[in-house]
């Protein structure tokens, strides 16, 4: 049985994946991850290819050898996507954000992805995808961004390295690289702690169709790092010319003049 799992699958990038793989052939069955049952629901009533459900909080470590025993139990199953679009950021200072909060989000963003990643391998054959949906944050340190940036920087690095391991398996990893994104619940909840404002808005901002389709054709074109909008796409050139001491500088004039 050929299966798509996708994590975070309950809103926002996860489920434009989800509703995308839905409509491809040479899948059996999808299993979507999240923390809320009655968005997965719903989103499964909207599919036309079986969905298996796992609500679950990925940042409670014992889920994980739950999953695995899941796909142990199936017989032939096989895994052709992999996708890691859990995730979730907070805008603010270290002190506003708070170290339970940031502790979170690297639970979630860096170590659950590599659980899922490395848990999902002994399953997957050549012409299988891994997609990270990391970020633009992850090419330069971002102030106020500064956990998730690092965060996402973490997981870009992984996938890269990763990728290389998982060549001569012909297992292929796509590390996506987005802006901002509107369509999504983000933002919204990215500011819920910038009491401040210190981001006052976010020009430009792609939308969540746009990743998904976009990405999911790099991947199979055999890109390893996906921008899938001009800005991220110009802002990963700039990052690789210009020091990072000068980027910080440069991130603090865009965030006065957004």
């Amino acid at each position: 049985m050929n299966i798509a799992i996708i994590t975070g699958a309950s809103s926002g990038l996860g489920r434009e994946y989800a509703r995308l793989l839905a409509a491809e052939s040479g899948l059996d069955e999808l299993w979507l991850i999240a923390r809320r049952q009655d968005r997965l629901e719903k989103l499964k009533a909207e599919l036309p290819l079986p969905s298996r459900l796992l609500v679950c909080d990925l940042t409670d470590t014992a889920v994980f050898t739950a999953i695995q025993q899941q796909l142990m139990a199936v017989k032939g199953i096989e895994i052709r996507w992999l996708i890691n679009a859990a995730g979730f950021g907070r805008i603010g200072t270290c002190a506003e954000i708070g170290v339970e909060t940031t502790g979170r989000m690297i639970d979630l963003n860096c170590r659950a992805a590599v659980a899922m990643t490395q848990l999902a391998i002994p399953f997957m054959s050549a012409g299988a995808h891994i997609l990270e949906i990391c970020s633009c944050a992850a090419f330069q340190p971002i102030p106020y961004l500064t956990a998730y940036a690092a965060s996402k920087a973490f997981l870009l690095s992984y996938s890269r390295g990763l990728g290389r391991e998982l060549a001569a398996q012909g297992i292929e990893i796509t590390a996506v690289c987005p802006y901002w994104i509107r369509d999504t619940e983000f933002i919204t909840r990215a500011i819920e702690t910038d009491h401040s404002g210190i981001f006052q808005g976010f020009p430009l901002a792609c939308t969540q169709h746009e990743v998904a389709s976009r990405s999911l054709r790099a991947a199979r074109n055999h890109i390893r790092v996906c921008t899938p909008d001009m800005v991220s796409f110009l802002h990963r050139i700039l990052t690789s010319c210009i020091p990072h001491s000068w980027l910080i500088h440069l991130s603090e004039l865009y965030r006065r003049l957004a």
